[in-house]
């Protein structure tokens, strides 16, 4: 084999290489983000809100859907070789739309997590960037390289499968939005202790600031440093004191959890270090919650009361409000407070149910799933082995998928090596 030959292979593995991971990285994002598709429509809401564009709040879930099957599509597209010509076509294009946008944030850090993997990988706003343009740089080697890719089915087969795989897929992400994700990869899963995320160790780094000290003197202001501010020269006159974060410290993956009365004070070690049962009704707005499921777990609560079991409901709503729905809706639940964020982060459904014990989240329902009072008669253990269940069996779900996704790209290289390339146009 001669040199150039070598050469040619050498190239046209590398551009193989790119296509394929850059699908398996599109498959993984729309994939993570289609499992909390609820997280997804929440992260929209904070760029419409951080961008000044409030008006697009109602459209933040039919966008949801949209961005992460078709990102999810595109990955399918590039790894399993499915008119490859545009997949690297819309590639292409979220990358030119996105990465200007994620310098922005970057640079005026108006939302501190881009949310490209969802809750599964969080990356800074820098890290996106960066990450964004080593992406652009791979999709533009394999753009100029668009018409040499080997048709791996007949044009209307392709076509055909990549309609059936984008609807399906619709549907899967909708399916985990009308029940809780299939994977949480948030603090509060099922089976976390949240005063262990809580807890700070001991000589834990904190945050470091710098302390910028601006004076004026003649119309003119400067900044100093503690050390060298003009401290002898009375000609300076004080203006004012900032201080930066030049390095973050350690921070528990639960830091803002706290519940507190309708008077104000804090329960939340109370209901923590109870070593009983709690049900704990979570709504981040009351207003919005869904009325049937408000209603049932109303029946919840009273046959709680009726065994002494604790029921707390925690929302972000003023009081006012509250009192108001509970009046309205014959409600009878204590009410209690808590930061509307993390309400969101807790359980992706409005309003949702937590099985609580010394602190430890046993079980989550969303409010399609609410266990029945016949099912609540049972031992409790049961429905914590029933939740561990399903959860071993949606983690055997994906590591067949990632197993699948595996032996495609292998296939996939194997496939385009074996082949000469088209010089042709791609039908």
């Amino acid at each position: 084999m001669t040199y150039n030959q070598k050469l040619s292979v050498s190239v046209k593995i590398l551009i193989i290489s790119f296509r394929i991971l850059l699908g398996i990285v599109f498959i993984f994002s729309g994939f993570v983000k289609g499992i909390d598709l609820m997280g997804s429509a929440i992260k929209f809401d904070d760029y419409f809100i951080a961008f000044g564009l409030d008006f697009l709040l109602p459209v933040s879930l039919p966008l949801a859907i949209f961005l992460v099957s078709t990102e999810f599509i595109i990955g399918i597209s590039l790894l399993f070789g499915f008119r490859t010509y545009y997949g690297i076509l819309g590639i292409l294009i979220f990358m030119a739309a996105f990465t200007p946008i994620t310098l922005g944030l970057a640079l005026f850090n108006p939302v501190s997590d881009c949310g490209c993997f969802g809750d599964a990988i969080v990356l800074t706003n820098w890290q996106t960037f960066w990450k964004n343009v080593i992406l652009t740089v791979m999709v533009l080697i394999i753009f100029l390289n668009r018409k040499k890719f080997i048709p791996a089915y007949p044009v209307r087969t392709e076509w055909f499968i990549l309609a059936v795989i984008f609807i399906l897929f619709v549907g899967f992400s909708i399916h985990n939005y009308r029940h809780l994700p299939m994977l949480d990869f948030r603090p509060y899963n099922a089976g976390t202790n949240i005063p262990e995320k809580m807890y700070l160790p001991e000589n834990a780094p904190v945050d470091e600031y710098k302390t910028i000290l601006i004076y004026e003197k003649n119309g003119v202001r400067k900044e100093f440093s503690l050390e060298n501010f003009p401290w002898q020269d009375s000609t300076w006159t004080f203006v004012e004191q900032k201080s930066i974060l030049i390095k973050e410290g350690y921070q528990p993956p639960i830091h803002d959890f706290s519940i507190t009365t309708p008077d104000g004070n804090e329960i939340t070690d109370i209901v923590l270090s109870d070593n009983g049962y709690s049900f704990i009704l979570v709504s981040s707005n009351l207003a919005k919650a869904n009325k049937k499921a408000l209603q049932k777990l109303d029946k919840i609560s009273l046959y709680c009361d009726q065994r002494g079991i604790k029921f707390y409901c925690l929302t972000s709503s003023i009081h006012s409000e509250t009192e108001q729905i509970k009046t309205s809706q014959q409600l009878s639940f204590n009410v209690f407070y808590t930061d509307e964020t993390t309400l969101k982060t807790i359980i992706r459904s409005n309003p949702g149910l937590l099985l609580l014990k010394e602190g430890t989240i046993l079980a989550k329902w969303h409010y399609n799933d609410l266990p029945g009072i016949e099912e609540l008669g049972k031992p409790v253990l049961s429905m914590v082995i029933n939740t561990a269940r399903q959860e071993h069996e949606r983690a055997l779900v994906i590591i067949l998928i990632i197993v699948l996704l595996l032996g495609v790209s292998v296939f996939e290289i194997t496939r385009n090596l074996s082949v000469k390339w088209s010089g042709g146009v791609v039908e």
